[in-house]
């Protein structure tokens, strides 16, 4: 590990002794109240992949953002491929050869692959075979097996990341960012990404790899750069760095881990699902199917799976954001299955949805106003009928001070904060009023180190209180490290149970894509035709 980049140092210059692809010199942007980066410097080498860790408003984003040409820094330089660039739009930095790919995918469910992959880009090759010819080249060259005219609606999440790669690829990146890349994939996914990445850095692409999980960054990177509250820290070799070093360069403490106490599951059931099944409407396909499922008191009750298998709904469906088609839904005993969703936040449900921005926050309103969602009936953010903004403002601060949100004030937009606190303020009002069963959906996605070990110790201390929690996480060690039980959800059914103390993230994974349940009927089928004699004692 090296020492931090000192003020006035050549930050253009290689440390490896190759041809450079990009280098940031003293970049700074500022923003009321802010500086968002401060002298940032960054040197990446043609044809490696480098890692940009940090925890969240450390400034990685607004770096990015820089590098895409999204915003202009207000001083230092930007240089590609030896050359100094100014970068007015994103088209200029894809003329560039940069291309981004985000980490919540812009894709198009009623187009094909082909159709999303050429959107937007008809000038490069036409709209016809010229272009069906430029996606299956480079298909090849990175080794994504993708039908082009199949709809993006049926692809898996593994598949739609490719998808988004090719489609910078299209548009002639050589230097890709990856903006968390594995959040939403399982353990084989994993590698199969980081395999089309190696092979492609080998053809010469340049990547700039930004994750939260150290493990991968030390896995894939040539090079790590570390970011702490808007400025350079460090650098990194990956080959010789520990993740408690990483983390220490990132947040100033070792890594957190997920690792629950002593169990402290009880007799009980507070969330009882039974025969729950949901059909689409219109077609009436079934997206849940006859599942049944309890979670008790002090007890994290695990759902593994490949997203887009029936998680969501699941979820939509115990919020009564969908109603279910048949079965029932008890909480505490009590029958909520035709009760709508405020009914039963009322009854006692937190719930830290899947999607913060979407789901979770009104981004252009303060913070405290944000306290208020779904609580609207409840104290302290409504009294007697009304809404009781004081109330509402003294127990933001509360919620700020206990769960270390960030910010500069309650009165300022929820979106003027990072991700990991925004994050931090939903969970801190979902566990407000005392509910007697919390809905977590991916409680930590694209959150840093620091807001992670802080989210997962009051999970854990409301568990230990008697809280029930449905945990869903695309995060495997998330799960194995918080869960009491897990199960794997599979094509809308929950298709098996897994011990977290026992069972491996590779047996988790091979579960989730159905793996195991082919491997079991291929064992089943030969011992169907074993020939006599086969398979006896030994």
């Amino acid at each position: 590990m090296t020492t931090p980049t000192p003020t006035g140092t050549d930050a253009g210059a290689d440390p490896g002794g190759g041809a450079t692809a990009v280098v940031l010199s003293g970049i700074t942007k500022r923003f009321p109240g802010v500086v968002a980066n401060d002298n940032v410097c960054l040197t990446v080498r043609r044809g490696e992949v480098h890692a940009l860790c940090g925890e969240n408003g450390a400034g990685k984003s607004t770096l990015m953002k820089t590098l895409y040409g999204m915003q202009q820094p207000d001083e230092g330089t930007i240089e590609i491929n030896g050359e100094q660039v100014h970068f007015r739009s994103p088209a200029d930095a894809i003329a560039a050869g940069i291309g981004m790919v985000h980490q919540h995918f812009m894709l198009a469910d009623n187009l094909t692959v082909l159709e999303n992959v050429v959107l937007g880009a008809e000038s490069a090759h036409g709209i016809g075979g010229r272009a069906r010819r430029r996606v299956a080249e480079l298909a090849r060259q990175t080794g994504f097996d993708l039908a082009p005219d199949l709809l993006v609606e049926r692809l898996g999440v593994a598949d739609r990341q490719r998808v988004e790669i090719l489609k910078v690829l299209y548009r002639g990146a050589r230097i890709v960012i990856l903006d968390e890349p594995t959040a939403v994939l399982v353990p084989q996914e994993v590698e199969d990404l980081f395999a089309s990445v190696r092979a492609m850095r080998e053809q010469g692409y340049t990547f700039l790899f930004i994750s939260h999980k150290l493990d991968e960054v030390r896995a894939i990177a040539d090079s790590i750069t570390v970011i702490r509250r808007g400025t350079t820290v460090g650098t990194a070799d990956p080959a010789t760095v520990t993740n408690r070093q990483l983390a220490e360069m990132m947040v100033g403490t070792e890594l957190p881990s997920p690792q629950t106490r002593e169990s402290v599951v009880t007799d009980r059931a507070v969330l009882e699902l039974r025969g729950l099944t949901l059909r689409a409407e219109g077609d009436g396909r079934e997206l849940l199917h006859d599942l049944d499922l309890t979670v008790r008191a002090g007890e994290i009750l695990g759902i593994a799976g490949v997203e887009g298998n029936g998680q969501t709904e699941l979820v939509e469906t115990i919020m009564g954001i969908r109603r279910a088609s048949a079965g029932r839904i008890l909480l505490s005993g009590k029958d909520i299955t035709r009760v709508g969703t405020l009914a039963r936040r009322e009854a006692g449900i937190g719930y830290v949805p899947e999607d913060r921005h979407r789901y979770g926050l009104l981004l252009t309103q303060p913070l405290w106003w944000n306290r208020i969602l779904g609580y609207q009936t409840r104290r302290p953010t409504a009294r007697r009928g009304w809404l009781d903004r004081a109330g509402a403002r003294q127990d933001t601060e509360r919620i700020v001070r206990d769960f270390d949100v960030r910010t500069p004030g309650i009165e300022v937009a929820a979106a003027a904060l990072s991700g990991g606190n925004q994050q931090k303020l939903i969970v801190g009002r979902e566990l407000s009023g005392d509910p007697v069963l919390l809905i977590a959906s991916h409680p930590t996605r694209g959150v840093d180190v620091g807001a992670q070990a802080l989210i997962w110790e009051q999970i854990k201390d409301a568990r230990a209180a008697g809280l029930a929690v449905l945990l869903i996480s695309a995060d495997l060690d998330e799960l194995l490290g918080l869960s009491d039980t897990i199960k794997v959800m599979l094509r809308g059914r929950l298709v098996a149970e897994a011990d977290p103390k026992t069972v491996t993230p590779e047996e988790l994974g091979a579960a989730m894509t159905g793996a195991a349940g082919d491997r079991d009927a291929k064992k089943d089928g030969a011992a169907d035709h074993q020939e006599p004699g086969e398979g006896g004692d030994r």
